[in-house]
C-alpha cells in the first residue's frame, strides 16, 4: 500500500501557471496508472501558502488566443484532479485563495491550519469563476453560503473555513500529518469499491463541467481584458514587489 505525497513547490509560491497546470494534469494520470499508489496528499513546501491562485504576472502578458488555451489547460486539470478514481486529502497548511481555493475543492477531504485564509476572490479582481470552477464550488460547499463565496469574494479562515464547507477539518499543530492520518483512513478501504463509488459520486458534476465550459470561456475572457479588470491586475501585480 502506497502513499504518494505531491508537496508543490513552485515560484511564486506556488502560483499556477501554463507549467503549474500541464505538471498537475500529468501528475494525476501518473498516479492513476500506478496501481502501488492508492491514495494522494496534496500539500504545499511553502509554509505560510498552499497556493495563492494564478500566476499573474506571467498570465497577464498573454494574448487572448494564449490566454484562451491556458484556460483550456486549466479546465483539463480541475477535470483530472476532481475526476481521480483514488482519494486525495488536501493539506493545508497555508493560504489557498482563488485558483488555490479551487485546487483544495478537488480533494475528497480538506484540513486546514489554523490561520490559513481560504476563499475565492475572483469577483473583486473583475472576473467570474470559470464554468468548471461554479460547478465544482456548488458541488463542495453548503448551498446558503454561496453568495457569501462566489459573489462577495470573502476569504475565510479557521471555524468561519469550516462553517462555510470549504474545508473539512482545522487543525492548530502539524497539518501535514494529520492529513496523513485522514488519507490513511481512505486508503484502508478496498481500492475497487471506493474507487467505483467515487466515480459515482462525481460523474455528474464532472459531465457538467465539460459539457459548458466551453460556452462560457469567452464571456471569462471578455472580462479579463476588460478595462477596469486589467487595470485591478496591474495594480495587483505592481504590488507584489512592494515590502509589506
Amino acid at each position: 500500500m502506497s502513499v504518494k505525497i505531491l508537496k508543490l513547490d513552485r515560484p511564486r509560491a506556488n502560483a499556477m501557471d501554463g507549467a503549474f497546470v500541464d505538471d498537475m494534469t500529468r501528475a494525476v494520470t501518473a498516479w492513476e496508472e500506478d496501481d502501488g499508489v492508492r491514495g494522494v496528499l496534496l500539500t504545499s513546501a511553502h509554509p505560510r501558502v498552499f497556493c495563492p491562485g494564478l500566476d499573474l504576472v506571467s498570465l497577464v502578458a498573454l494574448d487572448k488566443a494564449a490566454m484562451k488555451d491556458f484556460m483550456r489547460r486549466f479546465a483539463r486539470m480541475v477535470w483530472a484532479l476532481y475526476g481521480s478514481s483514488k482519494p486525495v486529502v488536501a493539506a493545508i497548511g497555508g493560504h489557498a485563495v482563488a485558483g488555490g481555493c479551487v485546487l483544495a475543492l478537488t480533494a475528497d477531504y480538506r484540513v486546514i491550519a489554523r490561520g490559513a485564509r481560504i476563499g475565492l476572490n475572483e469577483v473583486r479582481v473583475g472576473v467570474p469563476l470559470p464554468w468548471s470552477v461554479t460547478t465544482l464550488l456548488k458541488a463542495s460547499i453548503r448551498p446558503e453560503r454561496l453568495g457569501e463565496v462566489a459573489l462577495l469574494g470573502r476569504n475565510f479562515v479557521d471555524e468561519g473555513a469550516v462553517g462555510v464547507g470549504l474545508v473539512h477539518e482545522l487543525v492548530d499543530a502539524d497539518c501535514e500529518a494529520r492529513g496523513r492520518e485522514r488519507l490513511e483512513e481512505f486508503v484502508d478501504k478496498d481500492p475497487d469499491s471506493l474507487a467505483r463509488t467515487k466515480r459515482a459520486l462525481r460523474a455528474a458534476v464532472l459531465d457538467e463541467m465539460k459539457a459548458r465550459e466551453e460556452e462560457y470561456l469567452d464571456d471569462w475572457l471578455a472580462s479579463w481584458f476588460s478595462d477596469s479588470t486589467r487595470a485591478r491586475i496591474g495594480e495587483i501585480v505592481a504590488g507584489m514587489g512592494k515590502p509589506r
